[in-house]
């Protein structure tokens, strides 16, 4: 019976999404994109994750730190730090190769120091301090460095020691999240990754702005006044630009509370990725916004303004 409901209750969204997309153009696409992560990861005895799957004949039990049969790799430099957006845990905090950075809780950021030494360093290999620098979406006076008891320098975020994980080795790899119920990818602000309990889009009232819509961050969502919405949605943001404002993902018209649902569809830019529309106009984050609230890219260059709850360019000049 659960199988049937569950088939019933998709078969009606698509129905009733594909009746708005109509609406911008034949082109347009509802589908979802996802990216499957493992998130959740179980720890070892002494919660600092096991980097191997299974303890083998010639390690035997394993020392409980994760390092059972590895030899510590000679650290990495972190190169240039960028936000990498984790369809469970939203913005994530990534090393110059794409591999997330994470924070143990049996650290201090006030003062900062690392008690992830020894066995638990291998399993944690931590982040050099000397070549870390700042991409887009962070605040490079958050990076810092403390001084580990071997000497060396690691990177800080927010005052937290950062860390790599021996079981990532794929860009995107989360396999260290909650690992021992200690070990949380970083967010960009240095706290822990997190999705704000919130629906994929929906309403803020701004002190200044009054309502505008946000997403499942809480971060402010704007239209660039370059794009189009008839007959059909078109992004004319791409490349560096699209790196600056990154497009909305695919919601649901269910997973939205507050926003005007004629209009609200998905569509497939030029280069291929999904993106989300409000009202048929293409829709995006600003990576100037570092925390939720942000409204650091209202009115930037004459073209980006936030977004009312029926798709209107909050604040824009009349046309």
């Amino acid at each position: 019976m659960k199988t049937s409901w569950r088939s019933a209750s998709l078969a009606a969204t698509a129905v009733s999404v594909m009746a708005l997309t109509a609406a911008c153009g034949s082109e347009n696409v509802t589908t979802p994109s996802s990216a499957a992560q493992n998130v959740g990861a179980t720890a070892a005895a002494g919660g600092y994750g096991s980097v191997g799957a299974t303890a083998s004949a010639s390690t035997g039990a394993g020392n409980g730190y994760g390092a059972d049969g590895q030899q510590a790799a000679a650290a990495e430099p972190a190169g240039q730090l960028n936000v990498a957006n984790n369809p469970d845990l939203g913005k994530v905090l990534s090393d110059g190769a794409g591999l997330t950075l994470y924070r143990f809780d049996a650290d201090t950021a006030n003062p900062p120091k690392s008690n992830c030494d020894g066995d638990c360093a291998t399993a944690w290999p931590p982040v050099p301090a000397n070549d870390a620098t700042a991409g887009a979406g962070i605040d490079k006076s958050l990076l810092g460095e403390v001084t580990r008891t071997d000497g060396t320098k690691q990177l800080t975020i927010g005052g937290w020691p950062a860390y790599r994980y021996a079981k990532d080795v794929n860009a995107g790899d989360v396999n260290g999240q909650g690992v021992g119920g200690k070990w949380y990818a970083l967010a960009p602000d240095g706290k822990k990754a997190t999705l704000a309990s919130l629906p994929g889009l929906s309403v803020k009232k701004d002190a200044k702005l009054g309502d505008i819509v946000v997403d499942k961050n809480g971060h402010t969502v704007y239209r660039f006044l370059k794009d189009k919405a008839w007959p059909k949605s078109v992004s004319n943001c791409v490349g560096a630009c699209a790196e600056k404002w990154p497009a909305v993902g695919i919601v649901s018209a269910n997973d939205t509370k507050g926003v005007e649902k004629k209009g609200l569809m998905g569509f497939t830019r030029s280069d291929g990725a999904k993106q989300m529309t409000v009202d048929c106009w293409p829709i995006y984050t600003f990576s100037g916004d570092t925390a939720a609230g942000q409204t650091n890219g209202q009115g930037v260059g004459g073209t980006w303004y936030a977004v009312s709850p029926e798709g209107k360019a909050v604040g824009a000049p009349a046309a």
